[in-house]
């Protein structure tokens, strides 16, 4: 009846297809549709009764393959798609109306029937519906979903770990470039000029770029804490800060130490009470982002409360810097690294510094003491073009302002919906980090086995450090050049839960 005198689907213009052409010939194909009411609902009344609940539900409508090509990979490709973009849009339930010459093919994809057959009697159909858990647990088995060549490694779909994190742009093309000389011109006019972009990103007076790790950058600080009179005060909240102090103990330093439950951060009334009460500290250490736990501790009122009693405060931002706002304004000494937040490689030590660092007059490594690198213009010794050139790349290439949001938006859409879940979250509501959730796993489901799973479905979590297995913890990290956690990703979250107690129960 149509001008075109075509056959169009009455819901064409809401339809999303998936198609397999050759040339201009049309050889297989399938629709997919989320607006009600569905062509199922004017067949069969009230579906929602027969269904189990959900979220988001679609209909499959219109599969049809070429009779010369339904043995081939032609309709296990559009399988595939379909799969695929369904996982994609966060859809956690689809039913189709099966004809009943294929209900065996229907049922070895997972879906179940439900309802009485509807149609006419010489063209029956089945109603049936596929759950995400089924769906999923259907893409793990068949082999159409795998690849001989594709390793764990090769499959990650979303990496959420806090290192190595996914680099920036540009990152990559400059660690593979040709080396330059770090005593040349132009080498050390790019060297200073990312010097200076590094100090105005944190509102840092001076920064110092050495070749090594983040605990290198921390053993620069306690070698620097070593030249100070007066006793310190090394303040503990989770696994890090645990750590601080055995730089603390190693390099011989005067200190003492100030614990709190893991998940909370300091109180700064008793903070203040502790620190009048044993006088004496000049300096306080303290880890900025409590990675171990996803706990951000207050740095500016530490500041303050430091400023009030004349101690010079020192931070460990190797987990803050790149990934929140920070502000080093009035911070003695800070350290962070290349990876993590930054998005680059790591390989690079960072020590930001609110003054000219203090000569040691030889008293530790020459490779610790600042005061050489302010004689030398930063570059006492080798130090790789290529590591700065891609730090360089990390910091020209992204917009921490809108990452900063991003992932603030993204922290609490994820906190939500796994708080739905019934997961719990370690770190308490007021000091949470918006880019690491620490997630607390009950007894019953090992955070090992939980982390595997995730990992063979292409998501990367942090579960592997050794203070995570112990206490049963998983993390996932908004880091580097992050992307926005999927439907697919957080519905896979719920799933692994599930499968996990049920073979526990078994």
């Amino acid at each position: 009846s149509n001008k075109s005198h075509k056959l169009i689907d009455k819901f064409h213009n809401q339809n999303t297809y998936v198609i397999c052409i050759k040339g201009c010939k049309l050889l297989g194909m399938i629709a997919i549709r989320d607006k009600r009411p569905f062509s199922l609902d004017y067949k069969l009344k009230n579906i929602e009764s027969y269904l189990p609940g959900f979220k988001s539900i679609f209909e499959i409508r219109l599969l049809a393959v070429a009779n010369k090509y339904r043995n081939t990979v032609i309709f296990t490709g559009i399988l595939k798609k379909l799969f695929e973009l369904a996982l994609e849009r966060g859809y956690d339930l689809g039913i189709i109306s099966g004809t009943t010459r294929q209900i065996k093919l229907y049922y070895h994809i997972g879906l179940k029937s439900f309802g009485p057959l509807v149609g006419k009697s010489n063209a029956l159909y089945q109603p049936m519906y596929i759950t995400f858990d089924r769906a999923m647990d259907f893409k793990e088995s068949s082999s159409i979903f795998k690849n001989k060549n594709t390793t764990i490694e090769k499959k990650v779909v979303l990496n959420y770990l806090p290192g190595p994190v996914s680099v920036v742009k540009g990152v990559v093309e400059a660690y593979s470039a040709k080396s330059d000389s770090h005593r040349g011109r132009q080498f050390m006019r790019d060297f200073n000029s990312l010097r200076k972009t590094l100090c105005e990103r944190v509102n840092s007076e001076k920064v110092y770029i050495l070749m090594g790790s983040g605990t290198l950058a921390n053993d620069i600080i306690s070698a620097q804490l070593s030249l100070l009179a007066g006793k310190g005060l090394v303040l503990i909240n989770g696994e890090f800060g645990k750590r601080l102090e055995d730089h603390a103990a190693r390099a011989k330093l005067n200190y003492e130490t100030y614990s709190i439950a893991d998940g909370q951060t300091f109180d700064i009334k008793e903070l203040s009470g502790v620190i009048q009460e044993s006088s004496g500290y000049s300096w306080l250490w303290v880890v900025h982002c409590e990675t171990s736990t996803g706990v951000l501790n207050d740095v500016s009122s530490l500041c303050d409360l430091c400023g009030q009693h004349n101690i010079k405060l020192c931070l460990d931002s190797i987990s803050a810097i790149g990934s929140c706002r920070v502000d080093l304004g009035g911070i003695y000494l800070a350290s962070a690294s290349s990876g993590k937040g930054i998005g680059s490689l790591p390989g690079l030590a960072l020590v930001f510094s609110g003054e000219y660092a203090a000569s040691d007059g030889k008293q530790f490594p020459r490779y610790f003491d600042l005061s050489y690198y302010d004689q030398k213009n930063g570059v006492p010794h080798t130090i790789s073009s290529n590591a700065i050139y891609a730090l360089s790349a990390a910091i020209e290439n992204s917009d921490w302002n809108r990452r900063f949001v991003n992932v603030k938006r993204w922290s609490e859409h994820f906190h939500e919906k796994i708080d739905n879940l019934g997961f719990t979250i370690l770190a308490d509501t007021s000091c949470r980090a918006p880019h690491i959730t620490t997630i607390i796993l009950p007894e019953d489901i090992s955070s090992m086995e939980f982390g595997r799973k995730m990992q063979s479905a292409g998501f990367l979590i942090s579960y592997r450090s050794e203070y995570l297995l112990y206490k049963n913890y998983i993390q996932i990290c908004f880091m580097g050049e992050c992307e926005e956690p999927t439907n697919e990703f957080v519905n896979y979250f719920r799933k692994t839960r599930s499968d996990i107690k049920w073979r526990g129960r078994g």
